[in-house]
């Protein structure tokens, strides 16, 4: 098999939708994976893909198959060989990396790049073993890649800043917002803002002023749709900083900066209750709320994702 320019690795859901977004934007894509079962099944999760895209208007149901012609699998590592990008989207799990990291070099040219889909692992660290890291950098797509632009491009203390800026102007011209880190820093910048807004989401319940089902909807119908807008500093300067500074005399002082809201999460794993897939967490996973949330997706597949 000639192995085309692009290259994902790892077959799991983000490495099938990484793949499936580079085929719809007209690239030939291999994905590889050495699991024959996850191969087998990526043209129907790619086709699912492309299907609910088409629900909502958003691709062209016709050109499906040609689409999915564009993107091939291979369980053979050799088959990689002639690719110039290579987009690695295997377990978190560092020992993987580095032995993937160091198979790849024996294989791909030295200039070829290798970008990390990881979602907190630093590029120092993933680099450590490698010949060529000034080739390795973090490409973080935020699931699902098909619904979510994102693409936060972050630096090791070896890469090359060619790489850097090649490999966003390729994702930026595949209506991704690609968008490059002065330097790495553990959860980069989109989980940092997740967790400090889940910290005190965790707050709020943990100290009784709210409920789970309340913190969500406060979220859900004010910031969400504002940060769907603007963003948070954006939002300031439209507050105006003299009020945001008020503000914040009073109440940071009241922000949680401990772990122990943690305990509600901890309460819930020791009784097996780990969330979506378990069917409980903080809330039951029934069908009615799977359908609830399903058509929300679609309403964003919709309308946010129009050009």
């Amino acid at each position: 098999m000639r192995s085309p320019e692009y290259v994902v690795l790892g077959a799991g859901l983000m490495g099938v939708g990484i793949a499936s977004h580079f085929a719809r934007h007209g690239h030939a894509v291999l994905l590889y994976d050495p699991d024959p079962q996850r191969l087998a099944e990526a043209p129907a999760v790619a086709g699912g893909i492309l299907a609910e895209l088409s629900a909502v208007g958003q691709f062209a149901a016709a050109d499906r198959d040609a689409v999915l012609a564009r993107l091939s699998v291979s369980g053979q590592l050799n088959d990689v060989a002639r690719a110039r990008l290579l987009i690695e989207a295997i377990p978190e799990r560092l020992e993987l990396k580095h032995a993937l990291y160091e198979q790849l070099e024996g294989l791909i040219a030295d200039d070829a790049v290798i970008a990390s889909n990881t979602s907190g692992l630093p590029p120092d660290e993933l680099a450590v073993r490698m010949t060529h890291p000034q080739r390795l950098l973090i490409a973080h797509f935020w699931n699902p890649p098909h619904l979510i632009p994102l693409v936060e491009i972050v630096p090791g203390s070896a890469t090359e800043p060619r790489h850097l800026a090649a490999v966003q102007a390729l994702l930026s011209g595949m209506a991704l917002e690609a968008v490059v880190l002065d330097r790495a820093a553990p959860g980069f910048v989109g989980n940092r803002l997740q967790f400090a807004v889940l910290r005190e989401a965790l707050h709020i319940v943990h100290s009784g002023i709210a409920s789970a089902e309340v913190v969500d909807q406060v979220m859900r119908a004010s910031l969400g749709r504002r940060y769907a807008m603007v963003g948070p500093l954006e939002a300031a300067d439209m507050t105006g900083l003299e009020t945001v500074a008020d503000i914040a005399r009073h109440l940071l002082p009241e922000l949680a900066t401990d772990s122990g809201m943690m305990a509600l999460v901890a309460q819930r794993l020791q009784q097996g209750h780990t969330g979506l897939r378990s069917g409980q967490g903080f809330y039951r996973w029934d069908e009615a709320r799977r359908e609830r949330i399903q058509q929300r997706r679609v309403h964003q597949l919709r309308f946010a994702l129009k050009p």
